[in-house]
């Protein structure tokens, strides 16, 4: 696949020909950013590819400043689609009307998106429409659940994708088992850009905010928690049962819970009762430095599971299911749902424990540079 009319007779790559290529990259949401950034980085130190940034806005979150680009080394997006706040079918739909204009104008080589939001799908869409090929970073993740609308967005985006890196042998295991060793695409088992991510961030303690560093000084053993899933929030059985539990655990370690807004309009309009310390939401660099002080994680969010394993710390997961089944087959993550009793067996085992060699369920910490290679390497054979 290609843009269309390739050469029948090959020839060798011109080595002293510099032919920059480029690859326009659709994000939508902040955890899009944060995985973009060590991917960006690795395109940026990439000779012959230029990389340009196409922010739809589907999660427009005002904290998106030029200092969040600055601290995420990310190049500010050159587009800035601000479409948000719609139903799935019309934010789908202006997202690709939009996305295309931006490809018929910018005539990129490869489109590239990041795992399962609206924004991913209208990227694959509007590209292979018009013939362009696609990279999925995040590939073959599935939770089995099809009442998720981003179980579709990920099955949909992962065929219409000519380049799919996979993080984890699960997912390979489920492109298999869905026909893709059929499909005229290129499978690449890289590792996952959050570990990198991660690795890189958690060294730098400079960028942790004053809150956050006062915070964890004074409270050296602590429970971070998340809620923000509508699984939860839009079920009171399901997140009384979830704060009853918080609260109860806060009586013998403090719970910290950085509060999502859906989640405090929920607590409050029903007045729930809080018993345990709750926290603005904070930034990436901030989450993180709370995770690696934390004796335990609950929480319902798909990155946080993941970090959480990346620090070496247990994972209760406050939902029914997880894409990232691995955790839970090795033993360090919990499937509690939404069951009290359950979270607190578990919080009474795993609190203070760590993970020890651990194997590396997600590549060494290098996956953006083999996305980066796989790319321009891609790119080079569609051009002969």
């Amino acid at each position: 696949m290609g843009n269309g009319g390739g050469r029948t007779d090959k020839c060798l790559w011109p080595v002293n020909t510099k032919i920059v290529m480029k690859v326009i990259t659709v994000l939508g949401a902040r955890p899009q950013f944060i995985k973009a950034s060590p991917v960006s980085r690795a395109l940026k130190n990439t000779a012959g590819i230029e990389e340009i940034l196409v922010h739809t806005g589907q999660h427009f979150d005002d904290n998106m400043s030029a200092i969040f680009f600055q601290e995420m080394e990310i190049p500010e997006p050159k587009y800035f689609l601000n479409i948000n706040g719609l139903g799935h079918g019309a934010m789908t739909g202006q997202m690709l009307e939009a996305i295309e204009k931006i490809l018929l104008q910018e005539k990129p080589d490869l489109v590239m998106v990041y795992g399962d939001t609206n924004s991913t799908l209208a990227g694959a869409l509007a590209a292979c429409k018009l013939h362009i090929p696609v990279a999925h970073i995040e590939s073959g993740l599935r939770s089995h659940n099809l009442l998720m609308p981003e179980e579709y967005n990920r099955l949909l985006t992962d065929r219409i994708a000519s380049l799919l890196f996979v993080p984890t042998i699960s997912g390979i295991q489920n492109l298999k088992a869905e026909g893709f060793s059929n499909f005229k695409c290129e499978i690449i088992l890289n590792g996952d850009v959050m570990l990198d991510a991660a690795l890189y961030f958690s060294k730098k303690p400079e960028l942790v905010s004053a809150p956050i560093r006062e915070l964890i000084q004074h409270t050296p053993e602590f429970v971070l928690a998340t809620i923000h899933r509508q699984e939860n929030t839009d079920n009171l059985t399901a997140l009384r049962n979830i704060i009853s539990a918080l609260n109860e655990i806060d009586k013998q370690k403090p719970v910290v819970l950085p509060l999502h807004p859906r989640t405090r309009k929920v607590l409050e309009k029903n007045d729930f009762r809080i018993d345990f310390k709750t926290i603005e939401p904070v930034g990436y660099i901030d989450m993180l430095q709370l995770i690696v002080k934390s004796g335990l994680v609950i929480t319902d969010s798909g990155g946080l599971q993941k970090e959480a394993f990346f620090m070496n710390k247990y994972c209760l997961t406050i939902r029914t299911e997880t894409e990232w089944t691995e955790l839970v087959e090795k033993g360090y993550n919990f499937i509690c749902g939404s069951d009290k009793q359950a979270i607190l067996t578990h919080f009474k085992k795993w609190f203070g424990a760590e993970i020890k060699d651990a194997p590396p369920l997600y590549g060494n910490g290098n996956s953006s540079e083999i996305i980066a290679q796989n790319i321009l390497s891609y790119l080079r054979n569609e051009k002969i």
